[in-house]
């Protein structure tokens, strides 16, 4: 199934996202679930967010990858959902 996780960042966290953004990177590359992903930016175009597509077997690991995230790890985000997502474009 695909999951989309949505994620906004704390107020004032971009210091936290920069400092854990290479084990981010490198959990997204390596954990072989990730489909596309990429940070939500905000009216200044920095980042403020991240938008992950999954594709796991079931809500149980999309909630269990998105805890064992290193930016969820660091308390870098203020709200995450996980939401089934129906691909139809792309």
């Amino acid at each position: 199934m695909l999951v989309a996780l949505t994620a906004r960042d704390k107020a004032g966290a971009l210091n936290v996202r920069m400092e854990n953004r290479p084990k981010h990177v490198e959990y997204l590359k390596g954990s072989g679930v990730v489909r596309m992903a990429g940070p939500l930016l905000n009216d200044a175009g920095d980042m403020c967010g991240s938008l992950i597509i999954l594709e796991v077997e079931d809500m149980a690991e999309a909630k269990a990858w998105a805890a064992s995230d290193p930016y969820a790890l660091a308390g870098l985000f203020e709200s995450v959902s996980l939401d089934p997502w129906n691909k139809v474009i792309g």
